[in-house]
């Protein structure tokens, strides 16, 4: 039964960590989701946040389509890339451990006791998350530059939501 217990446990915080965020606004500052400040007139700073954190590549995939999807929305052909950063963090999972707990107690002129053992075993050594991805980006029309920090947004737009749909 207890075999039981810890696949199903385990298989369930798999699936949690491997459930990619929803490519949504953001609710508020701090909610997953994508969101944009408007810098310049042409100059946007654009962010996608996973608050439990996520892959962070996927986190830069969801950035780049926001970035896309508001260069469109925008009446224009291509954007271009000034900076990124992402908002990176280690997780690690500690090793193997064994906890051992011990109790007694009385009811009337009954008395017992009891000795409990867990165990811990981790799933997996370190890996990299992040909680958010931000570009700064700035739109342009006509052809687009040839150069690697410009995407036609067509084209980023149509690539990243076919990746992204079939994750998930």
């Amino acid at each position: 039964m207890l075999r039981h217990l810890i696949v199903i446990a385990a298989a369930a915080l798999a699936a949690c960590a491997s459930m990619p965020p929803p490519y949504a606004p953001a609710a508020s500052q701090s909610a997953a989701g994508y969101s944009e400040t408007q810098i310049e007139s042409n100059r946007f700073f654009v962010t996608f946040r996973a608050p439990g954190g996520a892959d962070p590549a996927l986190l830069q995939d969801y950035a780049l389509l926001r970035a896309a999807d508001l260069a469109l929305l925008n009446g224009r052909d291509w954007f271009w890339v000034d900076r990124r950063s992402v908002d990176e963090q280690a997780v690690r999972s500690s090793g193997p451990s064994v906890g051992v707990g011990v109790g007694a107690g009385t009811w009337g002129r009954r008395s017992g006791s009891s000795v409990g053992v867990g165990v811990n075993l981790p799933l997996g050594g370190q890996r990299q998350t992040a909680r958010a991805a931000t570009l700064e980006v700035r739109f342009g029309e006509g052809p687009k530059p040839d150069d690697a920090n410009a995407y036609d947004a067509r084209a980023i737009a149509a690539n990243l939501r076919a990746r992204i749909n079939s994750r998930g």
